[in-house]
């Protein structure tokens, strides 16, 4: 028998570790379009307040990045995961806040039904807006 290791003589190597993705690793992702002006400025925003870099940001417009679900569904409405768990609309945005300790009072309170039922109106009556905006910031 020579010193060679075992994998080496007709046996599989050992598995490799498994390194966390950025996205895997962090408390929340979240999945924004990289394409529109009004979001990589609120995305920017939420990068500096994300001190502690509990965020995982992942820009969907990138031909290149693996969409948990349709693309289309990802560009359309906000997405992030939380826990394992995928969120949209007002419940993604909470998830962000509590990511961030200067919003985090914010994600809380909509952990109240109450309150997120009016946040999520509110994002439904800005996403009939988005377009109009999206082009004044595109100037």
């Amino acid at each position: 028998m020579s010193g060679a290791p075992p994998y080496m003589l007709g046996m599989t190597a050992p598995p490799a570790p498994t390194v966390p993705t950025d996205a895997e690793a962090a408390e929340v992702t979240v999945w924004f379009d990289g394409a529109c002006p009004l979001c990589l400025r609120e995305i920017a925003l939420m990068r500096r307040l994300d001190r502690r870099e509990a965020i995982a940001f992942v820009d969907v417009a990138s031909p290149d990045t693996a969409c948990p679900i349709d693309r289309r569904e990802l560009l359309a409405r906000f997405h992030a995961r939380e826990n394992g768990v995928m969120l949209s609309g007002a419940a993604a945005f909470a998830a962000m806040w509590r990511a961030i300790p200067l919003l985090k009072p914010l994600g809380w309170a909509a952990r109240n039904r109450t309150v997120l039922n009016g946040l999520e109106w509110l994002y439904l009556r800005f996403l009939v807006l988005r377009p109009r905006l999206q082009k004044m910031l595109a100037r």
